[in-house]
C-alpha cells in the first residue's frame, strides 16, 4: 500500500517513494492549450501550489527523467510529450523564505534564493555557446553579493540559458505574495514592493527569452502595486472555471483515496469538516485536511477530525475582521455562524494597504485566502458567501470566544455590577446586564447543532465573564446534591451559588428558566451546596435565546 506524505511538495519524492498521488498533471495540457506567456494562479495556503510547481518543472525541464510520468494521465498525451517533456530550460523559485522581521533579511533571503537557482547551471561556466562576458555575468549570479543587480538577476539568467540551449526559458515563481504580506506586517513594505515589482517587471515583462512563466500565491496583489504594464498577465483566481479542478481534491479523487485506504465508510466525516469550497465551478475538498486525516485514520480508525489547515497559520485576517467588527458584521458573523450565509463585494485584486482600509476588503481577502467560499449564487451588491465547512466553522467559534473574552475583560465596571448583583440576588440586574453583554457579543450557533452545544455557548460566555471579573472561585459542572450545577460560585467562604442555564429552542424564555429552577429544586442543589459548608446558598435559574435572557432567582 502506498504511503501518505504529508507536506511532501517534491513531485519527484512523492513519485520515486511510491507515495500516493493524485494525478494533476492534465494541468500541464489546461496551460499549453491556454497559451498566455505568464500565468498567475491565486488560491489558498494548502491546495497544492507548491507540488503543481515541482510537477510542471520536473516534465518540461530538460535533463528530466521521463519515467515520473509512467501511469500518469499527461502521458497518454503523446504529442503534448513529445513535443515539450523535458526540452526547455527551467528556473524554479520560491519566494516563501523571504518572510522575514526586516527588510535587509527578507532581500537577503531573496538573493540567496535566486543564487541557489543559478548554481543548479553550473554547466554554463564551460558552454561553447556563451562568451567570456557571458560566463563573468553567471559568475556574478553564482555569488551574488551586490543587491543592486537583484532586480535583473532572473532576466540575466533567462538568457544566459537560452545562448546555452537555444531554446526559450520557462520560469516559475512560488509564493511571490509571502514576502509582500510579512513586509507589510513589519513596516517595509513599499521596499519591498519596488524589490518585487522590479524582479517580476525584469524578468517576465518583455523578456524576449521567455517562453512562458507561472505565478502562484494567496493573494492577487493589485497591477498597481506589482505588475505594472504586464499586458501579457493572465490571472486565475479562485472564481475562475478554468483551472478550477487543479487545486484541491474533487470529489471523485477523495472517494477513490478512501476508497484505496479502506475508509470510504468515513467519508460523511471528510465531507463534513473539509469538504465545502467551490472554485469556479467545482466543489472541492482542502488537499492537507484530507491528507492528514486519512493518514491518521490508517493508524486508528477510532480518531475524529481535527483542525489541520486553520491551524498552521496563525489566522490574524480572522482576528482582523472581529476587531473591525461593527454591528452590521456581527450581525453578518451570527449569521454564518448560523450556518447561513451573507452577500459582499468581492475585490479580489488588492494591495497590502488596501486590506485595512475597510472591513469590505477583509471579506473579500478571508474570500481569497479560503475562510470562507462562494455558493455560486451573486446578486448586483455581490457574491453569496458561506463557511466552507466544520473546520473552519470551529475555527470561528475559537477566535470570536477569544476576541469576547478580551473585550469583556476591558469592561470593569459592568463586571463588577454583574457579581454584586450575583451576591446581592439581584435578578433584574443580572438580566439587564447579560441582555447588554449579549446585543454586543457575536452569538455562536449553528442550526445543524444540538442544543446542548448551543448551551455551552452561553455557559462558556457567563464563565469567561466571571473569570475576567476575578471576583469569585468557580467551578463548572459542580457535582452537587443529585446532580451536577452548570457553575457554582464562592463569593466567600459563607456563601454559595448555584447556577442553571438552559437555551430555550422554542423561543420561550419563561419556560425554560423554570425547567432551570425546577431541575435545580429536584436535584437539591442548594441543599447539597450547604452540605460543603456554607452558610447560605443564593440559586439562579437562566434561560437564553439568540440575543435575549431571563433571570430568575430560586425561592
Amino acid at each position: 500500500m502506498k504511503r501518505i506524505r504529508i507536506g511532501a511538495e517534491r513531485f519527484e519524492e512523492i513519485i520515486r517513494d511510491d507515495c500516493y498521488y493524485v494525478d494533476k498533471t492534465m494541468f500541464i495540457r489546461e496551460l499549453l492549450m491556454h497559451r498566455s506567456v505568464v500565468y498567475q494562479f491565486t488560491r489558498p495556503r494548502r491546495f497544492g501550489k507548491t507540488l503543481t510547481m515541482s510537477m510542471l518543472k520536473n516534465f518540461f525541464e530538460i535533463g528530466n527523467d521521463p519515467s515520473l510520468f509512467d501511469g500518469l494521465a499527461i502521458s497518454r498525451e503523446k504529442e503534448i510529450c513529445e513535443q515539450y517533456m523535458g526540452k526547455y530550460p527551467v528556473i524554479s523559485i520560491s519566494l516563501q523564505s523571504a518572510d522575514k522581521n526586516d527588510y535587509q533579511k527578507a532581500e537577503r533571503a531573496v538573493l540567496e534564493e535566486i543564487t541557489r537557482e543559478a548554481r543548479r547551471f553550473e554547466f554554463l561556466l564551460n558552454s561553447d555557446k556563451l562568451l567570456r562576458d557571458d560566463k563573468d555575468k553567471y559568475q556574478e549570479l553564482r555569488y551574488l553579493k551586490n543587491t543592486e543587480a537583484l532586480p535583473d538577476s532572473l532576466r540575466m539568467l533567462t538568457e544566459l540559458l537560452e545562448k546555452h540551449y537555444g531554446k526559450k526559458v520557462i520560469m516559475l515563481i512560488d509564493e511571490y505574495d509571502v514576502p509582500l504580506n510579512k513586509a507589510y506586517q513589519k513596516g517595509y513594505y513599499e521596499k519591498m514592493v519596488d524589490l518585487i515589482r522590479s524582479l517580476l517587471g525584469n524578468a517576465l515583462k518583455t523578456n524576449q527569452s521567455l517562453l512562458f512563466g507561472v505565478i502562484t500565491g494567496c493573494l492577487r496583489i493589485s497591477k498597481e502595486s506589482i505588475f505594472t504594464g504586464f499586458n501579457n498577465l493572465k490571472v486565475y483566481s479562485l472564481s475562475d472555471p478554468c483551472f478550477d479542478s487543479f487545486f484541491g481534491f474533487t470529489e471523485k479523487e477523495v472517494d477513490e483515496l478512501l476508497s484505496y485506504y479502506g475508509l470510504s465508510e468515513c467519508k460523511d466525516k471528510f465531507r463534513d469538516w473539509y469538504d465545502g469550497y467551490l472554485f469556479g465551478n467545482t466543489h472541492v475538498y482542502c488537499p492537507w485536511d484530507v491528507l492528514n486525516y486519512c493518514d491518521l485514520l490508517v493508524c486508528d480508525a477510532t480518531k475524529e477530525p481535527d483542525n489541520y489547515w486553520a491551524n498552521s497559520s496563525g489566522n490574524e485576517l480572522v482576528a482582523l475582521l472581529l476587531k473591525k467588527a461593527n454591528m452590521e458584521t456581527r450581525h453578518e458573523l451570527e449569521q454564518l455562524m448560523d450556518g447561513s450565509t451573507v452577500y459582499k463585494e468581492i475585490h479580489e485584486e488588492l494591495t497590502y494597504r488596501d486590506i485595512n482600509d475597510s472591513v469590505d476588503n477583509v471579506w473579500s481577502v478571508l474570500y481569497s485566502t479560503g475562510y470562507l467560499t462562494k455558493t455560486g449564487r451573486q446578486k448586483e451588491n455581490g457574491i453569496e458567501l458561506r463557511l466552507p465547512n466544520k473546520e473552519i466553522y470551529s475555527l470561528f467559534a475559537s477566535l470570536i470566544d477569544q476576541w469576547f473574552a478580551k473585550k469583556i475583560s476591558t469592561d470593569t465596571k459592568r463586571l463588577s455590577e454583574l457579581c454584586n448583583a450575583f451576591v446581592q440576588g439581584d435578578a433584574g440586574t443580572i438580566e439587564m446586564i447579560m441582555r447588554i453583554v449579549l446585543r454586543q457579543s457575536i452569538s455562536i450557533r449553528d442550526t445543524a447543532v444540538v442544543k446542548n452545544r448551543k448551551e455551552n455557548f452561553y455557559h462558556g460566555m457567563l464563565v469567561g465573564m466571571l473569570q475576567a471579573a476575578g471576583t469569585f472561585d468557580i467551578s463548572s459542572n459542580y457535582e452537587v446534591g443529585d446532580g451536577y450545577c452548570d457553575i457554582a460560585l464562592w463569593p466567600s467562604d459563607d456563601l454559595g451559588i448555584v447556577i442553571e442555564l438552559k437555551y430555550a429552542e422554542d423561543g420561550k424564555l419563561e419556560k425554560a428558566c423554570d425547567e432551570a429552577i425546577r431541575q435545580m429544586k429536584d436535584k437539591h442543589y442548594a441543599d447539597g451546596m450547604k452540605d460543603s459548608g456554607v452558610k447560605e446558598v443564593i440559586a439562579y435559574g437562566m434561560a437564553f435565546y439568540k440575543k435575549q435572557c431571563v433571570v430568575k432567582l430560586v425561592g
